[in-house]
């Protein structure tokens, strides 16, 4: 079931709540009552639970290759390409 974030506009009260897609919208404000309760947009939260792939197939993962060393720049003009063509 989602998890919908509400903000009330007047008071600043906000919660989360599991609902339904197909539930009503919740529109009163369980802290002062107006009718200024709205859902806000936030990013999807989830929770991964169980032996699924995620837990089987990335524990153990061999560590990442070690970067190259980047080669020093070239004396000069700020190593640029013309650096070695004076």
């Amino acid at each position: 079931m989602p998890i919908y974030e509400y903000r009330c506009s007047e008071c600043g009260f906000q919660k989360e709540f599991l609902q339904k897609h197909n539930d009503a919208k919740l529109t009163t404000c369980p802290d002062c009552g107006k009718e200024s309760f709205s859902k806000m947009l936030t990013a999807a939260g989830f929770q991964l639970k169980g032996s699924g792939w995620y837990a089987s197939d990335f524990k153990g993962c061999p560590a990442k290759p070690e970067a190259k060393a980047e080669p020093a720049p070239a004396q000069g003009c700020n190593g640029c390409a013309c650096a070695g063509n004076s």
